[in-house]
This record gives C-alpha cells, sequence and structure tokens, in this order.
C-alpha cells in the first residue's frame, strides 16, 4: 500500500538517501509537483541564463581535456556510472515513481534501462573505429578517422526523466564529448539525483575534469540558451513534435548538429491469423502503460474485420477492469496524467471523438485528490479515419478502426505525421514482411508480435517523419557524437594528383 509518510517527507528522505543536497530542492521558485496526489513537494532554486552560459563554458573546457583521454579509459566512467546506478536503482526508481507517476516496476525498469544503455555504451567505447579507404594514387593510404564533438546538449521530457540522459550521456562520454542536460520543469528532481549518482562515479574514477556532466535547472528560456550555444554542437531533444519544431530550426540555423526522438502517434496492424490472447496483453500494456503518455504508446488500433469482434469486445472488458489509483498500491496497472492540461487534452480528443460519432469507452476521471488527474483508459471505436485520431493526444487514448485489406491498413497506418513505432500481429509470414518492407510501416520501428515499443539495447531507438529521425542507439549510434575526418598519406617521393590532373612547376 502507499506509504503513511507524507509526499514530501518521502521525497526529501529519498533524497538525502540518493545524495542531494536539501539546498538543492528547497528555497527556490521552481515547484515541483506529484502527480499522485497534486501536492508540491519541492522548491528548486532555477539556473539563470548566465549561469547557464557559464555551466555551459565549462562543459566546453571540460571538453578539451576529455577528448585526449583515450576512448577505453572513458568507458571505465560510464563503466562506474552503471555501477553506481545499480546501487541507487530501487531509490531512483521510487522517486521516478514519485515525480512521474509511473508503477514501481515501470520506475525501476527505466533505471535499468540507463544501467543497460552504460553496458552497452562501455563495449562501444573500444570498438570506435575508421576505415582504410581504396586510392588512385600509388604509395598512398587514404583512411576515415573519427573525432569528438564537443559539448552534448540534452532536453528531456517528463515521460521518460532519467533514461533520456543516459542514453545520450553515457555514448557521449565515451566519445570523448561533455554534457550539459536541461530536464523538463516538471521532472527536476530525478535529474537532481541523477547527477548525485553521477558524481560519485566521478569520484572513483578520480581525474575526470571539471564540467564534464552539468545541469541547468528551468524553464523554457534555460532550454533556449543551451540550444542557441555555439559551444553546444550536438542536440539531443526529446519531447513533443512542437517542442521540435521549435528546436530544430535554431540548431540548424547555426549548422549544429540535432538528435531528435519526438512524440509519436503510433499503430499497431491486427491481421485475421493473429494469436488474439498475445495481442490483447500485447495491446493492453502498449496503451494503457505509463498511462499513455510514453513517446511510443499505441495510440491507433487498426483490425481486421474478420477478427473485429472477437477481439474489441474483450478488449473493452480489460479496459473496464484495469485498475486506476496510486501508482504504489498493489494492483495498479494505470496510474495518474502528469497534471491538469494532460486530462484537459484527453477530454478535448474525446469530445472530438464524439461529434463524429464515435463509441467511447471509459475516458472519465476516477476521483482523488482534487489536484491529481486519475482517469481510466479510453477505447474510441471510429468508422473513419479522420479528426483525433490523426493527431497525438499525450493520454490514454486508443483509436480503433475495421479495415479490410492489408493496404488499406498501412496506407491508414502511414497517414500520420508521426513515424516513430508500429507493430502488426499476424502469424502470416507474407504479412509480417510486407509490412516491414520498404512499402509498409514508414517508422523508425517496425514490430511483429509486440507492441510499438522502443528498441532494445543495440537497437536503433528513433523516429521518421516528424518524429525527428534521430538515433540514440544501434551499433553506430556513437557516429551521432562525433565528427567524421578523411586523411591521405603520402609515403612516396612522388605527387601524382586524383583524376589525372597534371601540375607540373
Amino acid at each position: 500500500m502507499p506509504a503513511t509518510t507524507s509526499l514530501p517527507t518521502e521525497v526529501d528522505q529519498l533524497l538525502q538517501r540518493l545524495g542531494v543536497a536539501r539546498a538543492h530542492y528547497t528555497g527556490g521558485t521552481l515547484a515541483v509537483r506529484s502527480p499522485i496526489t497534486g501536492e508540491t513537494i519541492a522548491h528548486l532554486p532555477q539556473t539563470s541564463p548566465t549561469e547557464a552560459t557559464a555551466a555551459i563554458a565549462r562543459a566546453q573546457a571540460a571538453y578539451v581535456a576529455w577528448r585526449t583521454v583515450p576512448a577505453p579509459r572513458r568507458g571505465e566512467l560510464v563503466r562506474l556510472l552503471g555501477e553506481e546506478l545499480r546501487a541507487a536503482k530501487a531509490d531512483l526508481g521510487l522517486l521516478v515513481t514519485l515525480e512521474v507517476g509511473k508503477v514501481p516496476s515501470e520506475g525501476a525498469g527505466e533505471v535499468q534501462e540507463m544501467i543497460d544503455i552504460c553496458d552497452f555504451a562501455v563495449g562501444l567505447s573500444r570498438q570506435l573505429y575508421g576505415l582504410t579507404i581504396a586510392t588512385e594514387r600509388a604509395e598512398h593510404r587514404m583512411m576515415e578517422t573519427w573525432h569528438p564533438m564537443g559539448v552534448v546538449g540534452v532536453i528531456s521530457a517528463f515521460n521518460f526523466p532519467v533514461a533520456v540522459w543516459c542514453w545520450n550521456a553515457a555514448l557521449a562520454l565515451v566519445c570523448g564529448n561533455a554534457v550539459v542536460w536541461k530536464p523538463s520543469e516538471k521532472t527536476p528532481l530525478t535529474a537532481l539525483a541523477t547527477m548525485a549518482i553521477a558524481q560519485r562515479a566521478l569520484a572513483r574514477f578520480g581525474d575526470a575534469p571539471e564540467g564534464l556532466l552539468e545541469l541547468l535547472v528551468g524553464q523554457r528560456d534555460i532550454g533556449e540558451v543551451l540550444v542557441d550555444d555555439a559551444h553546444v554542437k550536438v542536440l539531443s531533444a526529446t519531447g513533443s513534435t512542437a517542442m521540435g519544431k521549435a528546436v530544430a530550426p535554431r540548431v540548424a540555423g547555426r549548422f549544429a548538429r540535432a538528435i531528435l526522438e519526438l512524440g509519436g502517434n503510433n499503430a499497431a496492424i491486427v491481421a485475421p491469423s493473429a494469436d488474439l490472447d498475445l495481442t490483447l496483453r500485447g495491446i493492453a500494456f502498449a496503451a494503457m502503460g505509463t498511462a499513455g503518455q510514453r513517446c511510443t504508446t499505441l495510440r491507433r488500433l487498426f483490425v481486421h474485420d474478420s477478427v473485429y469482434d472477437a477481439l474489441v469486445p474483450q478488449l473493452a472488458q480489460v479496459y473496464g477492469k484495469v485498475q486506476v489509483g496510486d501508482p504504489r498500491a498493489p494492483g495498479t496497472l494505470v496510474g495518474p496524467l502528469i497534471d491538469r492540461a494532460a486530462f484537459d487534452g484527453m477530454q478535448k480528443a474525446l469530445d472530438e471523438s464524439r461529434a463524429l460519432g464515435a463509441t467511447v469507452h471509459g475516458g472519465t476521471r476516477v476521483e482523488s485528490a482534487p489536484e491529481a488527474f486519475y482517469v481510466r483508459p479510453a477505447l474510441v471505436e471510429l468508422d473513419a479515419h479522420a479528426g483525433p485520431v490523426l493527431r497525438e493526444t499525450f493520454a490514454p487514448i486508443l483509436y480503433v478502426l475495421r479495415y479490410e485489406s492489408l493496404e488499406q491498413a498501412i496506407d491508414w497506418h502511414n497517414a500520420v505525421g508521426a513515424g516513430l513505432s508500429s507493430s502488426i500481429f499476424t502469424l502470416n509470414m507474407r504479412e509480417a514482411e510486407r509490412f516491414m518492407a520498404s512499402n509498409g510501416s514508414d517508422c523508425g520501428i517496425a514490430n511483429v508480435n509486440i507492441g510499438p515499443s522502443g528498441a532494445e539495447i543495440g537497437g536503433a531507438f528513433g523516429g521518421e517523419k516528424e518524429t525527428g529521425g534521430g538515433r540514440e542507439s544501434g551499433s553506430d549510434s556513437w557516429k551521432a557524437y562525433m565528427r567524421r575526418a578523411t586523411n591521405t598519406i603520402n609515403y612516396s617521393t612522388q605527387l601524382p594528383l586524383a583524376q589525372g590532373v597534371k601540375f607540373d612547376v
């Protein structure tokens, strides 16, 4: 059952165990509330624009020193970070639950994801490579080399408040870069805790330069400082498409590099041959987990006419029975929405759906604390792929439509701006292969017999189209954090020119 200790007290105790100084979360102007009860749990001092610029300058100086450290040695720091995260997993996972409202297994799972990416990055630290390139000139050698970029800026969203930083930081560090992090103003406490954990890793490492990992606490204006600073050579941002559309042009305007992982209006197709028991379980987690507030949340479901009446009524039953409430209570699968704005956005989308003639199951508020927003997940049956189904609403809404042909389902699937994650449930190899082919799903992730999700560690997690096209994992993900150079070495006494050019002097 939920703890009897008050939430602010429990958060304070957690932060103390994690090593965060009280001065970092008391007496400030940034009020942090827990979506579990709606109450304020901390007041953080905010970083000023001047302080943000100074932090970026420190990171730049750290990068200048760090880039000359051998990559396997840089990997040692990330290995130590993974160890410290393992030791703090239970406390940091619980803090994620209290600040974001995730059920405990999801909070702990997010920390485990941080640990896993550290393991992955440590391996990569010994695999940063170049190529020998064929050259037309005798006694010459041409090669490709890779070098650190500089300062990597990270802007993260509330729904994955700590994993996103680690995806970027672990790779950026082994690649020889410094990292400056601007977390969501809704979830700065988990960021403070993560930095305290990272400081312990830095202390054990011993000789990392000061400023290698910096944290900026504040609102949008502080994020803009990070976006616009010329020292920030790579800017990784996760969040809404609207945020990405604001960030990307500014980063491009100064010819820096952007890695964008934006929200997704993700879909799944249920084919006639689908294992319906597996499908039901896959849909339930994908659509309702984290109260529908994941970037990979399942938001659109296309069900073949032949299995619609067998699956959708069962799905409606699951939606009606799933336990909604305090995420700390045993059996709870759906916790709170992050805030009132999320609830209002959900209700607006449902009202629009009803106006189009949709049948809406659920979607009503579950009474709790006045400032907490618990809501039953909504299952919306539509006749047309139109209206709110074409937009992402960051809430537990699943739009369901019948389809007749796979081509029709794929056309609907691809007819939205987002292209993050997708899936098909089928036991037909031809249908599975068609979905994953170049004329199938247009998403960065296309899965079979599992819901739309992020890739496992080592997979290329990222989107296409309006979801940004960024990559923060995958076998060559390190290349996003490094710059490429081509070197030609002449070990002859001659100076032949390429393409047969003559220039005798």
